[in-house]
């Protein structure tokens, strides 16, 4: 599976440097000068980070081949992905990636199954989308178990929630 770290924005300067909009915890090990990027498209790359740093809160990035600001105005909206498999599992076990919940078998705690997690939102409070209408609270009160070798997700929903 396919994961999206950053965007390429507009450019910066003349010399064809380009913002990205980071979509990574991780930028200084997925920015990192040397650093071979996949893009989405896949005609867009693959591309090299010259150099990478920050200004005003905004990621500068120097490609290699990009030295102009029309060679980086058509890069503008370039997707930069990884392949899921290259993400790193977190030490902490309650601690997980969205692209491991998504495709959970949701049940309750009493053995109903609810539906299939289809998203992970990320609004003030992370969010199991399950279905196409159903949003439960990714809290430990609510989701007791996350059986990712079993495929599943364990919920005790209050009344009204499901």
């Amino acid at each position: 599976m396919q994961l999206v770290v950053g965007r390429i924005g507009r450019p910066h300067g003349v010399r064809g440097e380009v913002t990205v909009e980071v979509r990574t915890d991780d930028p200084e090990l997925r920015f990192a000068p040397g650093s071979s990027l996949t893009t989405d498209p896949a005609s867009a790359g693959p591309l090299l980070v010259e150099s990478a740093r920050w200004h005003k809160g905004i990621l500068l990035m120097r490609l290699e081949g990009v030295s102009s600001r029309e060679a980086a105005e058509d890069l503008r909206g370039t997707m930069l992905v990884i392949d899921s498999a290259d993400v790193v599992p977190s030490d902490d076990p309650d601690e997980f990636h969205d692209h491991q919940l998504i495709g959970l078998t949701v049940v309750t705690v009493s053995g109903e199954t609810v539906g299939e997690v289809t998203d992970v939102l990320h609004h003030g409070q992370d969010l199991l989308v399950v279905g196409e209408d159903v949003y439960i609270p990714f809290v430990k009160a609510l989701v007791p178990e996350v059986d990712l070798a079993g495929g599943r997700l364990v919920v005790d929903p209050p009344e009204g929630l499901l």
